[in-house]
């Protein structure tokens, strides 16, 4: 009896020690992960801490530009990660949750930028365009040829599009009135110009791959919980 209940207290310190450690990155991108009183906001967001509260997991959600987002959570154990597409060269590296979100990426320019018009996503290598390290959108379209302005997260590749040192950066055309307001412009100052074949995907909640098994069942099992109600039904439609 006494090994027994030793046993079980070393098994509740274990989850306890690692629950202490568990921490959760990821960038501002309006309305998914919204950065409001110091707290970090927004649908994906919420349907992350749902998932957290149904596995009885302690996680503080903080936000980085996304380059140091993904490399903490590449680096370091008990570390969860959203919204990130799933890809082939990340598959290893993480231990896959579920999806919080969903894209459906493209280019975005000045509304003002009449002499900027293309037809499909060939033609847009004619124009300079900021993406994110260590995106998806940059993987992509480095592979198909293009020549991008790597930046540390998103605010930065807008910022370049208002200051007119690139001509396009990359977004989901729902997401064009959060960023605005974000950004404190004018909604109509921004219009998404064509989408980018490739770029529809699933934005999921990822664990490093060292993080502690316990954790990532409990995870897991409460995904698909959450996954059943209205609740995420709705929120995965909204962002």
């Amino acid at each position: 009896m006494r090994l027994f209940i030793n046993l079980l207290l070393l098994c509740i310190s274990v989850h306890s020690t690692a629950n202490q450690n568990l921490m959760v990155v990821t960038e501002l991108s309006p309305p998914n992960q919204v950065l409001l009183n110091n707290q970090v906001t927004g649908y994906s967001t919420e349907l992350v801490n749902m998932i957290i509260l149904e596995a009885k997991l302690n996680a503080p959600i903080n936000m980085y530009p996304w380059a140091r987002a993904y490399k903490m959570a590449v680096n370091n154990s008990n570390t969860l990660i959203y919204s990130m597409a799933r890809t082939t060269d990340r598959e290893t590296l993480f231990h896959w949750i579920g999806p919080v979100a969903q894209f459906e990426m493209g280019f975005v320019k000045l509304s003002e930028r009449s002499d900027i018009n293309f037809d499909n996503t060939e033609q847009a290598k004619q124009y300079k365009i900021a993406v994110q390290r260590h995106d998806l959108a940059s993987q992509v379209l480095v592979k198909r040829g293009f020549e991008v302005l790597l930046t540390t997260d998103i605010q930065k590749s807008y910022q370049l599009l208002l200051a007119r040192k690139v001509d396009l950066v990359v977004d989901d055309a729902n997401y064009l009135a959060s960023m605005s307001e974000q950004l404190a412009i004018n909604a109509n100052a921004l219009t998404f110009v064509h989408a980018i074949e490739g770029l529809a995907v699933a934005g999921y909640l990822a664990a490093n791959i060292n993080t502690d098994e316990d954790i990532i069942k409990a995870l897991q099992q409460a995904f698909l919980k959450v996954k059943s109600t209205e609740k995420y039904r709705q929120l995965i439609t909204a962002n």
